[in-house]
């Protein structure tokens, strides 16, 4: 009896240890899953970064509010430096039904920025930093909002306002900002339309330099219509801002935009 009960036990081992060799290894944790578990992230990410190589990563602080009070001037911020030389940032916000807010070339300015968007619905928004060796580094925040920021009307449209400001700009320099650097904020009055309010089409700026007294870029930005209303822009450069540094730029209307940052 004692023996049939060894060989018994024997056989329910073996039995036992072909399941297991049967049954699939569990699948290892994805370390670079998606933080915000968005379904619409492969989408965004072959949209905005196309088949380059992407990885999330907490390098990239990136500042924003949990939930938007204003969905049509949602403040964000974000700074890069800690990868090293990017050469290209590129913010894009999942669930706008345009995803693309701008692209940023820092060149001779650091990798960070702060400025105001547009928010339809509660949604991941993406900060992409590209590095010299072609790498994207994406940066995740999840802002919360009641919606409605891509699809009204903007308080200049309201008012009628927004043709006697039309890109006049305003700048401040900042000396001394961050130990030697200086900080240079812009705010070029525009209304910013999205295209998607009935009988008002799309009208946004298009493309901001800031170039040195010779004419050369500090910095590039392309915009695209999500960005607020009469944006504000805050950059950061890693010296002293000099003299003769001017803003050029232009909007998909064609009507230019040029102006001197006083120091």
């Amino acid at each position: 009896m004692r023996r049939l009960q060894a060989n018994a036990c024997a056989i329910a081992r073996g039995i036992a240890v072909l399941m297991a060799a049967c049954l699939p290894w569990p699948a290892a944790a994805d370390a670079n899953a998606d933080p915000a578990g968005s379904p619409l992230w492969p989408t965004v990410r072959q949209e905005a970064l196309g088949t380059a190589p992407a990885t999330f990563d907490t390098r990239i602080t990136i500042t924003g509010p949990a939930f938007a009070e204003d969905p049509m001037q949602v403040p964000i911020a974000f700074d890069a430096s800690a990868l090293g030389k990017v050469d290209r940032i590129v913010v894009v916000v999942d669930r706008n039904p345009i995803r693309k807010v701008l692209e940023f070339e820092p060149m001779q300015a650091r990798p960070a920025l702060s400025f105001r968007f547009k928010l339809q619905e509660a949604s991941p928004v993406r900060v992409a930093a590209r590095t010299t060796d072609g790498v994207w580094h994406v940066a995740t925040l999840v802002v919360d909002a009641t919606g409605g920021g891509c699809t009204l009307p903007g308080a200049t449209r309201a008012n009628a306002t927004w043709s006697t400001t039309l890109n006049r700009v305003e700048s401040r320099v900042f000396p001394g900002f961050s130990g030697a650097g200086s900080r240079i904020r812009l705010r070029v009055m525009h209304p910013m339309d999205t295209g998607l309010v009935a009988g008002i089409p799309s009208f946004h700026i298009e493309r901001l330099e800031l170039l040195d007294s010779r004419r050369q870029p500090l910095l590039r930005l392309a915009l695209y219509e999500p960005v607020a209303e009469n944006p504000i822009f805050s950059f950061d450069l890693d010296g002293p801002a000099a003299r003769g540094i001017t803003v050029a730029g232009v909007d998909n209307n064609g009507n230019r935009i040029r102006a001197q940052v006083t120091p």
